[in-house]
């Protein structure tokens, strides 16, 4: 069974901008109620969605992140051990403040050529380049360091 992991819609909204959602589906497979509005787009049929049940919880997580990635935490802090996929640097430090183990866009990315299911991560960042998703030079070389490319 595939590792439990929580996608956030940026993550959901590049890797389609990029043809490379199915990659989500071999690896993972859980988005929130709010993350699929987000997306904007049907999710595919094997993308489960699962809504946090502490409300009160993700209202207060929405004070300091979007809406989609307090949904993510939340959902992540009832599911012990779940990944939640988080781009957004708030939301990360939020996550991390409270212990909650986390990847993102580019993580998927690697775990993906990790397991052989894409030969390469540079095309792939070349192609996320040509859209509105921003990172640095600097995490680029650390992505591709952590590639071997």
């Amino acid at each position: 069974m595939p590792e439990l992991i929580i996608a956030d819609a940026s993550c959901l909204i590049v890797l389609t901008k990029i043809s490379q959602l199915d990659l989500l589906r071999q690896l993972y497979g859980t988005a929130t109620p709010t993350v699929a509005a987000e997306y904007g787009l049907p999710l595919p049929t094997w993308l489960k969605q699962e809504a946090a049940t502490d409300a009160a919880r993700q209202q207060l997580l929405a004070l300091l992140v979007d809406a989609g990635e307090a949904s993510a935490i939340a959902l992540a802090l009832e599911w012990p051990g779940c990944t939640p996929i988080l781009d957004d640097y708030k939301a990360r430090k939020t996550a991390e403040r409270l212990a909650i183990r986390i990847t993102g866009t580019f993580g998927v990315l690697l775990r993906a050529k990790g397991q052989g299911l894409v030969p390469a991560v540079k095309p792939l960042l070349d192609q996320i380049r040509q859209t509105n998703f921003r990172f640095s030079a600097a995490i680029e070389m650390e992505i591709l360091k952590q590639a071997g490319e």
